[in-house]
């Protein structure tokens, strides 16, 4: 038996519900904040990601799904979405077209990671990104944007986290003064951080070994090498989430895994999903643009987990929706009206009605258990002596009260179902 290939997941029917609500909030909120969606490819040129994401990130070293096409392009599965989103800002002339892009998305991304528990090797997705301004608001309407989204689904025990990574050149300074300080320590730290010492030292900061995380808790804080500029920014985003009653705490070991944010950078994470703790992150980019070859043109966004944030739903015993219920059981009597029950069962559709009828010529007892499963709100009893009497009966099922109505009066039958 050929099963799903090792870290990807079906989403059945029985659950299928969830994501569709989630999506409706999501998409609700994001037009309240004007975003508009946009869809891209879920492969794009290998280049893509290795400039925007970064050669020494994680990522791109270790977890994309890379290969070679026909053509001799090297192609890659999208690990995440904010880089083909820019892409298609550059390549579409959004620029020229609007002052301010204010886009967002809901789709699969893939990484080659090892699969637990809130973490596929094809995931979920949704985010925003918003192109063309540098004011610190756009980044606090981020934050405030996602944290509506996930608490509206009845999640507690949530944080959010901030921090500021100033300019590039703040970082870049900061970067030696963290060497330096590291330097007396490296052959204390694991091996991977001694790997990231010269590559990307900022991700030490990321390390879950206990040696790793006891040497950097005295490590010089990079809010203490930013300008004053740099702070004002960060001080603006601070003032607006209180403003909006978001409650957040500064964490200056937030760097994030992405070499191409500035200022801002946030996460809101959970304590309900295990070592996954993270639903939803992002910040401020600046650079993006022109790193990916486009007029420079400044940019803030943030990505979310779906996976993740219906886990902790799961674990935290919130959000939970039922499946939608069928307005119409169409139950048929006997097999001398299946022709009959199935054109009524098409006009009740026609009508908009979600409507089923039993193909499986089962007993009338089987199909009303089957009503009932399907939470029916009416059932159509088609056939029997009130049917050769130009009648069909109707049930009204959560109160068991019955009506009669003519068979060829398919208004009256719409009506008593759209309860006019």
């Amino acid at each position: 038996m050929i099963k799903a290939i090792y870290g990807t997941r079906d989403i059945l029917p029985t659950n299928i519900h969830q994501w569709l609500n989630l999506e409706s909030i999501i998409r609700k909120t994001m037009k309240a904040y004007n975003y508009s969606e946009i869809r891209t490819p879920v492969f794009e040129e290998t280049a893509l990601f290795s400039r925007s994401i970064g050669e020494n990130t994680d990522i791109v070293s270790k977890e994309m799904y890379t290969f070679t096409d026909r053509g001799e392009t090297s192609i890659t599965l999208r690990p995440e979405l904010t880089a083909s989103v820019v892409r298609a800002f550059i390549e579409h002339s959004f620029d020229k077209i609007y002052n301010l892009s204010k886009l967002y998305y809901i789709g699969p991304a893939f990484r080659q990671e090892r699969p637990q528990a809130g973490r596929l090797r094809q995931f979920h997705q949704f985010g925003a990104e918003a192109i063309g301004c540098e004011d610190p608001s756009l980044d606090a309407e981020m934050i405030i944007m996602a944290f509506r989204i996930i608490s509206a689904l009845g999640l507690k025990s949530l944080t959010v986290k901030i921090n500021s990574l100033g300019l590039p050149a703040e970082r870049d300074y900061y970067r030696e003064k963290l060497r330096e300080y590291l330097k007396p320590f490296l052959e204390k730290l694991s091996a991977e951080s001694i790997k990231r010492f010269d590559s990307n030292v900022l991700r030490i900061f990321d390390s879950k070994d206990e040696r790793d995380i006891k040497i950097m808790s005295s490590a010089p804080q990079l809010i203490d090498f930013l300008s004053e500029s740099s702070l004002q920014h960060f001080e603006t985003v601070k003032n607006a989430l209180i403003a909006a009653e978001i409650p957040y705490e500064i964490d200056p070991a937030l760097v994030r895994g992405l070499d191409y944010y500035t200022h801002t950078t946030f996460e809101i994470v959970s304590n309900s999903v295990g070592s996954q703790s993270a639903l939803c992150g992002g910040g401020r980019y600046n650079g993006l643009v022109a790193e990916l070859g486009g007029t420079d043109a400044p940019g803030v966004g943030f990505a979310a987990g779906m996976e993740r944030i219906l886990l902790a739903c799961e674990n935290e015993n919130v959000f939970s929706v039922s499946p939608d219920a069928l307005d119409v059981y169409v139950c048929r009597i006997n097999n001398d009206f299946k022709n009959d029950a199935f054109q009524i069962c098409l006009k009740l559709r026609d009508a908009g009605f979600a409507a089923e009828i039993d193909y499986l010529q089962r007993s009338v007892k089987a199909q009303m258990r089957e009503a009932n499963r399907l939470n029916s709100r009416f059932v159509a009893f088609i056939g029997g002596t009130e049917f050769l009497e130009g009648k069909i009966r109707i049930k009204d099922m959560p109160s068991g009260t019955e009506v009669e109505v003519k068979s060829s009066d398919m208004e009256s039958l719409i009506r008593i179902i759209r309860k006019d």
